[in-house]
């Protein structure tokens, strides 16, 4: 059997490479590693590699037909994913659930400039909570089934959405 040690990098296909460089660089904090051509961009946080590549025909946010369906970055305390969600929010990113509590810590997804859903969540020590109470019912799976154009009517309707520029 392989022994994986950890996921290696994630490549997500993007409409507007720059828009998605400043998205992940300028308000996410990944650094710009290297590019391949104009076409192509590495970024990296620590050992952690995400790749931007070019679409060749473009998606919009609205399609059912997601390209990846999401990935999450950890953060150390619950106290942290209420602060990202403020700090994003500032910037004007589209939260698509607010902070709550879920069965393994606390967690709230974000859409970045390509309708690519990404996950921000703690993870407390004893890992998933069996009995966990006032946990937020919207989870991954969830927003995997189809759920996603509810959700965002939902949150629309909640607040007004701020443009990305």
């Amino acid at each position: 059997m392989m022994k994986l040690t950890g996921i290696n990098q994630i490549t997500l296909r993007v409409n507007d490479l720059g828009r998605a460089e400043e998205f992940y660089a300028d308000i996410l904090g990944f650094r710009i590693d290297h590019r391949v051509g104009v076409n192509i961009c590495y970024l990296r946080l620590n050992s952690d590699m995400l790749v931007l590549v070019k679409s060749e025909t473009p998606s919009v946010p609205e399609s059912r037909d997601f390209r990846v369906d999401h990935f999450g970055f950890r953060l150390a305390s619950d106290a942290e994913v209420d602060e990202a969600a403020d700090y994003l929010d500032a910037k004007g990113v589209h939260l698509i659930t607010r902070p709550a509590h879920r069965q393994e810590g606390r967690a709230f997804f974000v859409m970045d400039p390509d309708g690519n859903l990404v996950e921000f969540y703690s993870m407390h020590n004893g890992g998933i909570d069996k009995e966990c109470r006032g946990c937020d019912p919207i989870s991954p799976d969830a927003l995997a089934a189809g759920n996603r154009s509810k959700i965002r009517e939902e949150n629309d309707q909640k607040k007004p959405r701020r443009s990305r520029k």
